[in-house]
Formats: structure tokens, C-alpha cells, sequence
């Protein structure tokens, strides 16, 4: 599905496009299961463990920004995780033919408001013993600058791990002033429904609120190499081997010299990424209302 060209670019800048992963087929059977899953929190007055809602969410209209698991919520999620083009690009990417599925999510940008999310590495919410993992973000619309495509800065990778606390308290985000991090020079992540971004876990992203008239709604599958194991420790060993995509799994982490900041104290705000950076110093984003 890759050539070295496109391994080469996704080690140079972080991150990489692929199109054409799905077909319409396929398409068709993700959004619908979405809308499903979408329409489920109406009459929630909140917060869910599989929903989380936008400030606007209203019992009888229901916006929802976040569905958090979905491979545990529905088969499908799961069997996408393991499609043969997908497994094929994720053991390239990594070096390993033995890939985890670390955890899966559904972005929602509703029209006219869709909310932000401020700048960050992946790699501060879950640090591992090395740091080959990757996040794949599946377009289920075209994604574009005016709806809120993922912004990355390239090379990012490479570089430091950033503070992501304020006040003492891990908050998801960084603050661009203190870390002096000029983001002027963010590549949009734009492609066509059906398309696959691949971003390596310290690429530094963020993504603008959705101010158009089209929806914005992105499956994320974050996975790792099978050796590298969460510095915060395994909960339960036969659940973590559950979630092997391809390969065998080890006892033997693969340890490796990458800077590591632990996500510690936790959020006051706990729960998703947009209920961490609540309580960020600063907002590049922030909100707007829409046209």
C-alpha cells in the first residue's frame, strides 16, 4: 500500500496521507453505524463512558464530540482495526510485525461550532518504554481547512517532549508561549472520505474549530509496536494481549532513550482530551461563532 518514498516522508515530517483506504463499500457501512451511535445520546443531560457531549448538546438535539471506544461499543471498529491494507501500513510504519491496538475514538466536528482541539503530542497522555506508535485518522468526510482538519507541524517528532500541565496538573495541551513553539507553519491534514492519515505519537497537531456547513467526523485508531508497554503500567495482561492486531505478544519491552514527561497529577478535569484542556493557561483556537 506504501512505498519507501512515503516510509521515508512519514520518518522525515511525522506524519503521512494515504488515500483510497476504503472503499465506498466500506464507507457506507462506518457512516452508518456512526449516525447510529450518534443518535444514541439523545435525552443524555451529559457526559457518558461512551459519549462525550459538546457545551451546546441539548437532550432533544443531541451534538455529540466524542465517542470514546467504539471498538468495544461495536464489531465492526474492531475488524476495521485489522483491515489486511491498514496492517500492512502499520507494520512499515512501526518496524514490527507485531502491532497493538492501544485505544480508538470517534472526533465529531459538527457544522457550525464543531469544537477544537488545542495543540498537543499524543505521547503526553501515554508514554511507553519506546516510541513506536502511531495514530491513524480515518476520514469518514472529505476533511478540509474550513471544517477543522487536523494541523500538523512537521518534524515535531524529532524534537522535545513539551510540558502539557498547568498549574501543576496535566491539562492536554501546550501552552505556546512559554514553549516558545511557533506553529505558523502547520500542514493541513486535508483528504477525501475514505482516506487515512498516520501521524507519529509526538508529532505536534492540533486542529480549529468547525465553523462551515459540513460535518467533520474522524475514526482515530491509536496502535503501537507489541514491545512497547505504557510506562503507567498493565492493568490486565490478558486484556492488553487481546488487543493484538497482528503478531504474537511479549514479555519483553523493547526500552528506548526517548524523552518522557508522565502525565502526572492527572487532569482536574478528567475524562477526554477536551475536558483536559479546560484547564489550559492559554488557547490558540479557542471559540468563534460560526458564519
Amino acid at each position: 500500500m506504501i512505498d519507501d518514498a512515503a516510509v521515508k516522508t512519514y520518518r522525515e515530517q511525522g506524519w503521512l496521507m494515504v488515500e483510497n483506504m476504503l472503499d465506498s463499500g466500506e464507507l457506507a457501512t462506518v457512516r452508518r453505524i456512526v449516525d447510529g451511535m450518534a443518535e444514541g445520546a439523545r435525552g443524555l443531560t451529559g457526559h457518558t463512558e461512551m459519549y462525550d457531549l459538546e457545551p451546546d448538546h441539548l437532550p432533544e438535539a443531541p451534538r455529540v464530540r466524542r465517542i470514546k471506544t467504539p471498538h468495544r461499543h461495536e464489531p465492526y471498529f474492531w475488524e476495521l482495526a485489522r483491515h489486511p491494507k491498514l496492517l500492512t501500513i502499520l507494520q512499515r510504519l512501526l518496524g514490527s510485525e507485531a502491532v497493538r491496538l492501544h485505544g480508538s475514538k470517534i472526533n465529531m466536528k459538527a457544522p457550525a461550532g464543531g469544537a477544537p482541539v488545542e495543540w498537543h503530542q499524543d505521547w503526553a497522555f501515554y508514554p511507553h518504554t519506546n516510541d513506536d506508535l502511531l495514530a491513524v485518522g480515518v476520514m469518514l468526510e472529505d476533511c478540509t481547512v474550513e471544517n477543522g482538519a487536523m494541523l500538523m507541524l512537521s518534524g515535531t517528532h524529532k524534537g522535545k517532549v513539551f510540558d502539557h500541565h498547568a498549574d501543576g496538573h496535566f491539562c492536554g495541551a501546550i501552552d505556546l508561549p512559554s514553549a516558545d513553539l511557533d506553529v505558523s507553519g502547520a500542514a493541513p491534514c486535508t483528504g477525501r472520505a475514505g482516506s487515512m492519515s498516520f501521524h507519529h505519537v509526538r508529532t505536534v497537531h492540533g486542529s480549529a474549530q468547525n465553523l462551515s456547513a459540513h460535518p467533520r467526523t474522524l475514526l482515530l485508531y491509536e496502535f503501537a509496536a507489541a514491545d512497547a508497554w505504557p510506562l503507567l503500567g498493565v492493568k490486565d495482561l490478558a486484556e492488553f494481549d487481546s488487543r493484538l492486531v497482528s503478531g504474537a505478544p511479549t514479555l519483553t519491552p523493547r526500552l528506548a532513550p526517548v524523552p518522557v514527561r508522565l502525565p502526572l497529577p492527572p487532569a482536574p478535569r478528567a475524562g477526554s482530551i477536551y475536558e483536559n484542556q479546560a484547564t489550559a493557561k492559554s488557547r490558540y483556537f479557542g471559540r468563534r461563532e460560526a458564519a
